[in-house]
């Protein structure tokens, strides 16, 4: 598996329980945080083949963006 950081406009709780049901469905449960602490929102992720693409569509539906942070 790797680790992934995505910046994102996931700001508070509320926003979380709003992407909870798809980040369980696209990464899985337990596989992923999103620190709302940070300013950046940064989300993080464990996965074997979840594109940055693939992650923006699934959370575009429910009003929620993501960019790759790239080391």
């Amino acid at each position: 598996m790797k680790t992934l950081k995505f910046k994102s406009n996931i700001n508070c709780d509320a926003c979380i329980v709003k992407v909870t049901d798809t980040l369980d469905k696209v990464v899985g449960k337990e596989h992923w945080k999103v620190d709302i602490t940070n300013p950046e929102k940064i989300l993080t992720m464990e996965t074997e083949n979840v594109t940055e693409k693939e992650l923006n569509d699934e959370l575009g539906k429910v009003g929620y963006k993501v960019s790759l942070i790239r080391n």
